[in-house]
């Protein structure tokens, strides 16, 4: 049986994540209260604004900024800047 969870960002209940996917206190809370689709929305992004501002994932300030843009994408609704790139519309 699929582990439901409230999902932050969409406000609906959802498929929830099968096991915590990162790390520490954000982690959890992600696992808490992230479901797979806004996961997966965030993946893409993520994706993005590593390409766009060539991010190498082995520097710590790198991680930092993805990790900001992360908790901001899924908890306060806060769009991540991506040049060039714009939201479809609902």
């Amino acid at each position: 049986m699929a582990r439901t969870v409230f999902c932050h960002k969409l406000q609906k209940e959802a498929d929830g994540l099968d096991f915590q996917l990162y790390p520490g206190e954000l982690g959890k809370r992600i696992f808490d209260n992230i479901s797979k689709e806004a996961w997966a929305e965030w993946q893409k992004k993520q994706t993005m604004l590593i390409n766009e501002h060539k991010l190498n994932m082995m520097d710590p300030n790198a991680r930092a900024f993805l990790e900001e843009k992360m908790s901001a994408y899924l908890f306060d609704g806060v769009e991540p800047t991506i040049e060039g790139y714009v939201p479809p519309e609902k």
